[in-house]
């Protein structure tokens, strides 16, 4: 088991939250910047707008190139959040404590990450060893998983996503199923997007595509596939109750990184995230508040 470096903060109650922002309002300006995880950014752009509209004082900007560039941005001392889709890696802190960095991980949200097709597509569940395998490229017709005669054109976030590195184990890799293998990685046919937008308008636009996405970025453009453990297992589809309680098999926190236990402006802003007026944001975009 690796070495732990960071804890989860606890939700603030409300009261002191209030008092904080109170205490922040007679200080001079103040400005937060906040990169990293795609699937987040919808979500913390609201949370940033309503917290300045509160604090005219405060300035937050927001932009989402990828986990991996968000952790890399804490790494380097070039942002004061790293927001994340999958977990810190231990590799990450080790760069980060050579450097004087020590990451502090607080969860924010929940996702379900969701497999998107074709409205027109007839495959309407999918077990988790055929993701696999069309995500290896070891199945390529969608005839094969009981749909039409035509090829699969399969879509991935690329390699600074958190999104591509949390379904390469989870899925490709089948983490946790007696199938388990870690020496599995995408095919050579799959396709690398620079963002989960291009990707969604793709599958909107091709009855052959699949590609995931975070719960807050499904439309009515695209089909959710619901996803069975193993062929024996119900079909099931991301929602609020089905990854709180954890049948969903793509279930996942979303995370806040600091450098160290948040103070100021920065810790007035994430317990705003953490309180129920920001949950409720978090509800309100598509995401899974904490439970």
């Amino acid at each position: 088991m690796r070495k732990r470096l960071f804890i989860i903060l606890p939700v603030v109650v409300v009261v002191a939250l209030i008092v904080t922002i109170i205490a922040l309002s007679g200080r001079g300006g103040s400005s937060i910047n906040i990169i990293g995880s795609n699937t987040l950014t919808p979500l913390t752009s609201v949370w940033a707008e309503e917290f300045m509209k509160a604090n005219s004082n405060v300035s937050i900007s927001v932009s989402g190139p990828g986990t991996g560039p968000g952790i890399a941005a804490l790494i380097d001392g070039t942002t004061d959040i790293a927001q994340a889709s999958r977990q810190i890696k231990q590799s990450e802190i080790d760069q980060a404590v050579a450097k004087g960095v020590h990451p502090y991980e607080i969860q924010v949200a929940n996702d379900g990450l969701s497999v998107v097709v074709h409205p027109s597509n007839p495959v309407s569940e999918l077990t988790i060893a055929q993701l696999s395998a069309i995500y290896t490229n070891h199945i390529t017709n969608w005839q094969e998983v009981g749909g039409s005669d035509t090829p699969i054109v399969v879509l991935s976030r690329d390699t600074n996503s958190g999104s591509h590195d949390f379904f390469l184990e989870r899925i490709v890799q089948m983490q946790g199923l007696p199938t388990e293998n870690k020496t599995l990685q995408y095919g050579p046919e799959v396709l690398f997007l620079p963002s989960t937008e291009a990707g969604l308008t793709e599958v909107a636009q091709n009855p052959n595509a699949i590609f995931y996405a975070g719960l807050g970025y499904v439309t009515s453009q695209v089909k959710t596939v619901a996803v069975k453990k193993t062929a024996s297992d119900p079909g099931i589809l991301p929602s609020k109750e089905t990854v709180l309680d954890g049948t969903y098999p793509i279930a996942r926190p979303l995370f806040f990184y600091t450098n160290g236990e948040p103070t100021g402006v920065i810790k007035a802003f994430i317990d705003y995230c953490l309180s129920s007026e920001g949950q409720e944001k978090v509800s309100e975009v598509g995401y899974i508040p904490l439970a």
